[in-house]
């Protein structure tokens, strides 16, 4: 079995790490361009980020955009974008394309998922058909998709849970990964193993080591923001990522307030996903360095400020008074333009970890930022 990071076009670089905690500088090089990690990838579950065009998307500074296996293969079909040019042509993306794998959709569904061995079947959440997703065929899918990075298709459990349940849900993730493994075929496309295991250490550091000797060009850390705490979930990154290969790339999949990317980049993070900035913005919440505004309210109404100084959006061109008014009227100009600033802002809340990760500045600039929140100066 041959090393994954040895596919066309992909290598991964370290750059620097703090010397204080272990964030990390790195890049990510992809055949669709290079990501500087640590990075925050928008959610584009259908082939977009909801309400932006790629023009738009691109000025928020985003390098990497996520798209979803199981929503995508559902509608309209992987082979009818594999027709239209792959998801990157599809929806016109120049830049890297990460897939997930469906697993957290079937976890997300599972009143209509059933899952054994071999995979999981499940109703349509569109028309209630009966379909089948297996580790095989999550392969299949994503190589038509023609992402840059395919994740393997994991078992994910809510917590609290049954240790039992935690344990199967584990060791089925690794069993699983081992057949996406065997199944993958595209040297233009790396594939990430998910590291499972609830909140147990020992289950967390026996599924990284047994995904580590399958040599995936990168690893992720699954199954969280799903019922725990944000302590619990910083004592997960605490034990897990020191079990992952240093020299790839760590993703946690789909945890995304401002400090808790601080939180898991402090920890030796690389790579973010969420769906928190573009559905706040759609529910007029607007992510700032004094915390999130909720411009519903009414002391909003005649503000003239914009919703920062400093950034350079669109929706910063406007006061929070008008941004608040399309809300109000309704205006679907008020969920596109926040949703512009928010994932502007946590890019430019990542380009600012970058630049004091070099400066071995990374604590005092989290410490900064928890301080404007009104958080307290550290994480547990």
């Amino acid at each position: 079995m041959t090393a994954q990071d040895d596919a066309v076009g992909f290598s991964f670089r370290i750059d620097h790490q703090d010397v204080r905690c272990g964030a990390r500088r790195s890049v990510f090089y992809t055949p669709h361009g290079a990501v500087d990690l640590p990075a925050f990838m928008p959610v584009g579950t259908q082939g977009t980020v909801k309400g932006l065009t790629v023009e738009q998307l691109a000025a928020t500074g985003a390098q990497m955009v996520l798209g979803n296996t199981y929503h995508l293969a559902l509608r309209p079909g992987e082979k009818v974008v594999a027709e239209l040019g792959g998801l990157h042509g599809f929806m016109d993306w120049p830049g890297p394309l990460l897939t997930d794998s469906g697993g957290f959709q079937l976890f997300s569904l599972a009143a209509m998922t059933r899952i054994n061995e071999g995979g999981a079947v499940f109703r349509s959440h569109i028309d209630g058909s009966l379909m089948e997703l297996s580790p095989e065929r999550a392969v299949e899918i994503q190589a038509a998709l023609g992402s840059d990075v395919a994740m393997v298709l994991d078992h994910v459990v809510s917590l609290p849970a049954e240790q039992a349940a935690v344990r199967d849900a584990a060791e089925r993730t690794v069993r699983w990964a081992e057949r996406c493994r065997a199944a993958h075929r595209r040297a233009d496309q790396a594939q990430f193993g998910i590291v499972q295991g609830g909140l147990d250490e020992g289950l967390r550091v026996e599924c990284a080591s047994n995904l580590a000797r399958l040599d995936f060009a990168g690893y992720a850390v699954g199954g969280l923001s799903v019922g725990e705490t944000p302590e619990q979930m910083y004592r997960v990154l605490d034990y897990t990522v020191p079990a992952m290969p240093e020299q790839k790339p760590r993703d946690l999949m789909g945890v995304g307030r401002p400090q808790n990317l601080l939180a898991a980049i402090e920890r030796g993070i690389d790579l973010f996903d969420c769906v928190m900035p573009t559905r706040n913005g759609r529910n007029a919440v607007a992510f700032t360095d004094e915390g999130p505004l909720r411009l519903r309210n009414l002391k909003f109404e005649r503000d003239a400020q914009p919703l920062e100084r400093a950034c350079p959006c669109a929706a910063c061109r406007h006061s929070r008074g008008y941004l608040r008014h399309l809300f109000m009227a309704r205006e679907m100009l008020g969920p596109v333009l926040l949703s512009i600033h928010n994932l502007t802002y946590y890019q430019r809340l990542l380009a600012g970890a970058r630049d004091a990760i070099v400066a071995d500045r990374f604590l005092e600039y989290q410490a900064t930022k928890r301080a404007g929140w009104g958080l307290l100066s550290r994480t547990p």
